[in-house]
Formats: structure tokens, sequence, C-alpha cells
């Protein structure tokens, strides 16, 4: 996470959904950097992105907000500098894990999948 990911976040700890044009105004960088990064966090799941219909002709307003599952988390490491959060596909999660091989898990004895991986928390 860079500090533009951390402007971003900091902006919107606070619960509130923001537009892009009020985002852009709290965060001051350039329109294409802050596209980038929306991007880039919405894939990693760290923010979620809404549509809301406008009164009048036109596209939908779209507005940006962290997920309830990971306000606390962001927060954390927006307050504390040696917590990071990391975000992995369970693809770059299973070369890691050390009871896969080919496919197979040799701690549950099933297919590696997400349904029964030991790696993954389930219910934060």
């Amino acid at each position: 996470m860079d500090s533009f990911d951390r402007q971003i976040l900091t902006s919107l700890k606070n619960g509130e959904s923001l537009d892009f044009k009020k985002l852009l105004q709290e965060v001051r960088f350039s329109h294409n950097t802050l596209r980038l990064h929306i991007a880039k966090l919405k894939r990693q799941g760290m923010i979620v992105q809404t549509e809301k219909t406008r009164n009048g002709p036109g596209r939908p307003i779209l507005t940006y907000s962290l997920p309830p599952e990971i306000k606390q988390k962001v927060a954390l490491t927006l307050t504390d500098p040696y917590t990071t959060i990391v975000s992995l596909t369970f693809q770059k999660l299973k070369h890691l894990c050390r009871f896969e091989k080919g496919g197979y898990c040799k701690e549950t004895r099933r297919n590696c999948g997400v349904q029964n991986c030991l790696q993954i928390i389930k219910g934060e």
C-alpha cells in the first residue's frame, strides 16, 4: 500500500460514501492517478463502488466507500505504521501453501479449493 492508497483510505475511513469529484478534492492528486488507485483498491476489495441514479438525464453518479467488513482493519492500518493489509488471490495463496501439491491439499485430503482451505480465515 503506497501513500496514494493511504490518502484515499483516510478520506473514506469515516464511513461516508464519496463521489469521484469530492474524493478528488480531498486527496488533491491528478484525475488519472486517482482513477488508477481506485481501480487497484477495488480489485483488492478495499473499497466498493456503488451507483446513485441522477434525478435528471445523464450517467449515474459513482460513489466509493469502505466495505463494512474491512473498516476496522483499515482504521488499524492507518493508525499503526507496523500493520499492513495484504490482499492475495486464491491462486497466489495456493502457491504459498505448504500443504498444496498439484491441486491437492495434503492436510484436508481434498482438492485444493477456497471452500476447504485451512489458510483462509473465514468469518472475518
